[in-house]
């Protein structure tokens, strides 16, 4: 009997044992769902606090550490990879599109980083008119130091209004981060010369600023045609006329100025339309510019920069309108946007590196220009350089790299792809000669060009097809061309074949027409850089 009783409470231990194991292992398992969706809940509350989200649900990493994030990685868009030292070709040139004839697809748009906008002033409740006559200035500056102060604000210039707006400054040490400059409506230049004083090199001009946003569909009007009309004769002249007459060496007078009608000079020094300076992550979207007095947007000493879906224009005589000026400025992509203008569509000066334009239209204009570099003896430093899936048409220059004689420093890592131009007098251009007044003196000293490729350059010239003008003293090396066919517009009676000097490097293909002048490989007596020619 005591057998059976013990064994009966063995059973009943084990029974119990039993019962209480999977209960526990039921808690355990109902305390680790919790704990994963909690992690998972954790997880994405961090994420979205610091990253960003480009507009179209793809995650993407911080964009040079602040609040623009980097297009995601996908075909045709490459992440800016920096540029290794000591190469001469770019680090490694963007992959191409899987048809060499089909442009690569544009990035994702995005508006301010992702961040939403918690706070909107909108110009009208602080005294603007919109009335085109009224000056606005002050609203706009009361606007603005109200949208300082709150992290992704929003300044509204509402859309059906236009706003008469004199030189201003939107400054940004003590303004927070991700400010959102909504542009819906016109913003117009005053043409009365007194509103100018002596002259400003600007017009509406963004400083300091982190994660600053321009978007919208609205216009900024620079209503340069005053300033055009006073164009100086000491204007800078840019043209490429010298390399085709260098028997008298005579380039045609500016014309001469037309008296404005508004009974004054505007001053002689002309302002850009709209210029970022000293900021990190400024955005461009959307926006047309047009008429600028000089050149229409600017970036100077600006990284992480974004331009796209953005229109500039100007007649093709306006003078010296350049449409995007990039200088001391890095990390820069700038894509899906026409320009139309009366110099260089986008010009990369010194202090560049990192840049990828893609899929823009440009003409008229002068093309797309690395320079000028080095005037007045200065030191010029460009490096890895992309332009590719580009339209040019009815424009002076194609894609061309000026500096002048007597400057230092290098320009290295450029790659202009699969460029369709149409009706372009000159569209492959090196000019180390470059001079933009009547008289230049030679000088021995010279930037230094080196691993300059271009690919798949296509279409119709009127003038010349390829010069490759070079310094004696440091010739350009590593210059190779792939898939280059330019034929010539048959109606035209002055057309002159490809022109090289002192130029080396390599045909990795076939071009039309045949660049016999290229001399392949490097030159015997290369002289050997120096601390002052390297950056």
């Amino acid at each position: 009997m005591s057998g059976l009783s013990f064994r009966g409470f063995a059973y009943m231990f084990i029974i119990a044992f039993l019962i209480w194991s999977s209960n526990f292992e039921s808690c355990i398992a109902r305390r680790g769902k919790h704990w994963r969706q909690s992690s998972r809940d954790v997880s994405a509350a961090v994420y979205k606090k610091k990253g960003k989200n480009y507009g179209n649900g793809h995650n993407s990493k911080n964009y040079g550490g602040g609040s623009k994030p980097k297009p995601p990685l996908h075909k045709g868009t490459p992440t800016l990879p920096k540029p290794p030292p000591h190469k001469n070709t770019p680090s490694p040139p963007y992959p191409p599109p899987s048809n060499e004839d089909t442009p690569s697809a544009p990035p994702p748009k995005a508006y301010n980083g992702g961040h939403p906008s918690t706070t909107t002033l909108n110009v009208l409740n602080f005294g603007a008119k919109g009335d085109g006559k009224t000056d606005d200035t002050k609203a706009f500056q009361a606007a603005w130091a109200e949208a300082c102060k709150v992290e992704a604000s929003t300044m509204l210039v509402p859309s059906d209004y236009n706003f008469f707006v004199g030189p201003i400054s939107f400054s940004g040490p003590y303004c927070k981060p991700n400010i959102v400059f909504q542009l819906d409506g016109t913003i117009v230049a005053p043409t009365n010369p007194n509103a100018w004083g002596r002259g400003l090199l600007q017009w509406l001009e963004f400083t300091k600023l982190v994660g600053i946003t321009i978007q919208g569909n609205g216009i900024i009007d620079g209503r340069g045609s005053v300033w055009w009309q006073d164009s100086q004769y000491d204007d800078p002249i840019d043209n490429e006329e010298k390399l085709i007459v260098p028997l008298n060496q005579t380039v045609p007078s500016p014309p001469v100025p037309i008296q404005t009608e508004l009974g004054g000079k505007m001053p002689s020094v002309k302002p850009t339309a709209l210029r970022f300076y000293g900021s990190f992550n400024p955005t461009v979207t959307g926006i047309t510019i047009q008429n600028s007095p000089q050149c229409h947007l600017k970036f100077d000493n600006c990284n992480g920069v974004l331009v796209h879906d953005v229109s500039i224009s100007s007649p093709g005589n306006s003078p010296n309108t350049d449409g995007i000026h990039l200088q001391n400025s890095k990390d820069v992509l700038i894509y899906g946007s026409s320009m139309a203008c009366g110099d260089d569509c986008i010009s990369i000066q010194t202090g560049c590196s990192n840049i990828y334009v893609h899929n823009v239209n440009c003409g008229p204009g002068h093309g797309i220009s690395i320079g000028s570099l080095g005037k007045d003896n200065t030191r010029a430093c460009v490096s890895n350089i992309t332009v590719r899936d580009v339209n040019i048409h009815n424009t002076m220059t194609g894609v061309r790299i000026k500096t002048w004689q007597g400057g230092s420093g290098s320009v290295q890592g450029i790659l202009f792809s699969n460029i369709q131009v149409s009706e372009v007098q000159f569209p492959i251009v090196i000019d180390q000669f470059y001079c933009d007044k009547r008289n230049c003196k030679n000088q021995t000293s010279a930037v230094s060009l080196a691993g300059i490729n271009y690919e798949r350059i296509r279409g119709t010239y009127t003038v010349m097809p390829v010069t490759f003008a070079c310094s004696d003293s440091l010739p350009c090396v590593d210059v190779s061309l792939t898939s280059v066919e330019l034929k010539p517009i048959q109606e035209q009676n002055h057309l002159y074949d490809p022109f090289c000097w002192q130029t080396y490097g390599e045909l990795k293909t076939p071009t039309v027409p045949p660049i016999g002048c290229l001399q392949i490989g490097k030159p015997t007596n290369n002289r050997i850089q120096t601390d002052h020619d390297l950056c």
